[in-house]
């Protein structure tokens, strides 16, 4: 049957529900126990043949003569729900007429085993709570398109056990990240998602105008600066979890609307955020994990101390043959690349170059936890320099099955140094690069009162959710990705 034909059909039986004066959609509902805490009390209720009153969607529906099976869920676990004409009368003439598998109903009765052992309520009474009006996809092929998935993300939910269990893992995950901060002292902080100047990071921003103050703003790409100035300001240790935008490309690891967060810490250097981290990532190990044992695409990733440590200048060597990185100029560097199959800017520097290398040919190599360390200056503009090579700086990215969890930094507060490294990513911005930084004056204004040392954390909460929830793609763990618009 087409849908127009399914929809209208159930318009019909909407309209006749009416006419018996029955409220298809009402705001009440009787229900006394979710069916979860039913299936998990079910033997005492049961015996005591205590009246219960279960609510949810109907997700089957299958008749024998004068009686009916439904099984119902209400997004806590699934219940048999059993109808006897005999018993409901005129209530199971009209469920037979109007109920669809898709509607929303309320079940009042008592508990019982059929005779193959199915955990049942005998329905007593029922009520519409929401008539559906369009049918659900059929269990197996009715909703197999990856975009129609993410479009339709509540259909996807309700009908793929597996993905509503990622989502509900996804939330565990924030939740131990955020109690693990507040444990070792972080104070939880909102920046503004507006902001005047781009900054923080080295991306394209989004560009929005504020019609009342007649001023383009900018969706943050990073709220670093800002938590920066908290640091100035005498809040010792804070932390920030929200939304980020970048204005790029669309691909598996990377959605322009994602969820950071940031962490800073006075008085902290980069080895001081390292062991953080990797306490860190043992809890969430242990939370979503076996024993802190996690499986990612057919390997056995392992949380335990200590993680793996690589310098950026290793791991070139290691898995692209860049023996010598510091003896490349930026050309032969970029025919390197060239034969790696890697695409790089015409403009992009070398740094740059040798960055493409890391993430397109060396990073799917780091399967165990690994610290990368060392990176190059001009890849770090807002982190301090090494004090044995000032062309390497104090950071470090935390990788675990080939994907980048984490990117973290001895912070830089030389107000005078950052200048500079602004002035040079002015420079670049001038030459034609849109992801280069800008020059915050208010943010060096800051600065010049007395930032303390302190080390910075980011992590990328959807790919730490791609991690644990072993799956290749970022859309599978936001609820609701960047998609075009339909035509």
């Amino acid at each position: 049957m087409a849908l127009e034909d399914i929809r209208a059909e159930r318009v019909q039986k909407l309209g006749l529900l009416k006419t018996r004066g029955i409220d298809a959609f009402p705001a009440e509902t009787a229900r006394t126990h979710a069916i979860a805490n039913i299936r998990k009390k079910f033997a005492a209720l049961a015996k005591a043949k205590k009246t219960i009153v279960a609510a949810g969607r109907v997700m089957a529906r299958r008749e024998h003569g004068g009686s009916m099976f439904l099984d119902i869920f209400d997004g806590t676990a699934k219940l048999q729900a059993y109808m006897k004409k005999d018993v409901l009368a005129g209530e199971y003439d009209l469920a037979a007429e109007t109920l669809d598998i898709g509607d929303v109903i309320e079940a009042e009765g008592i508990l019982f085993k059929t005779k193959k052992e199915e955990e049942t309520i005998e329905v007593s009474r029922w009520a519409m709570l929401a008539k559906s009006l369009l049918p659900l996809p059929e269990k197996w092929h009715g909703l197999q398109d990856t975009e129609e998935r993410f479009r339709k993300r509540y259909l996807d939910l309700l009908m793929n056990e597996g993905v509503r269990e990622r989502f509900v893992m996804r939330a565990r995950l924030i939740k131990a990240i955020r109690d693990f901060h507040e444990k070792k002292g972080f104070v939880e902080v909102e920046t503004p998602m507006f902001h005047p100047i781009p900054g923080g990071t080295i991306a394209k921003p989004f560009v929005t105008h504020h019609h009342a103050l007649d001023t383009d703003f900018y969706l943050r790409i990073a709220p670093e600066l800002y938590l920066k100035r908290l640091l100035v300001g005498g809040m010792e240790r804070v932390f920030e979890i929200g939304k980020c935008f970048r204005n790029e490309g669309i691909d598996a690891a990377h959605n322009p609307e994602f969820t950071m967060l940031e962490s800073y810490a006075s008085y902290w250097d980069e080895e001081d955020m390292m062991a953080f981290v990797e306490d860190l990532f043992i809890v969430l190990g242990k939370e979503i994990g076996a024993q802190g044992e996690i499986m990612v695409d057919g390997k056995t990733v392992i949380f335990k101390k200590p993680f793996n440590r690589i310098t950026f200048r290793d791991v070139l060597a290691r898995y692209a043959q860049v023996s010598d990185y510091d003896g490349e100029t930026r050309d032969s560097l970029a025919v390197r690349a060239r034969q790696l199959g890697v695409d790089a800017e015409p403009r992009a520097s070398k740094a740059k170059i040798a960055d493409e290398i890391y993430k397109k040919v060396c990073r799917s190599y780091l399967i165990q936890p690994t610290f990368l360390i060392d990176h190059p200056l001009e890849l770090s503009p807002l982190s301090k320099r090494r004090k044995e090579n000032p062309d390497e700086v104090r950071r470090f990215q935390l990788i675990a099955g080939g994907m980048e969890l984490t990117n973290a930094f001895a912070e830089l507060n030389d107000p005078i140094d950052q200048r500079e490294r602004f002035m040079a990513q002015e420079r670049e911005r001038e030459g034609g690069d849109e992801e280069a930084m800008r020059v915050d004056e208010e943010f060096l204004e800051a600065m010049e009162y007395g930032m303390p040392p302190a080390a910075g954390l980011g992590i990328g909460i959807d790919r730490v959710a791609m991690l644990f929830g072993n799956v290749k793609n970022i859309r599978e763990v936001v609820l609701f990705p960047t998609l075009r618009p339909k035509a």
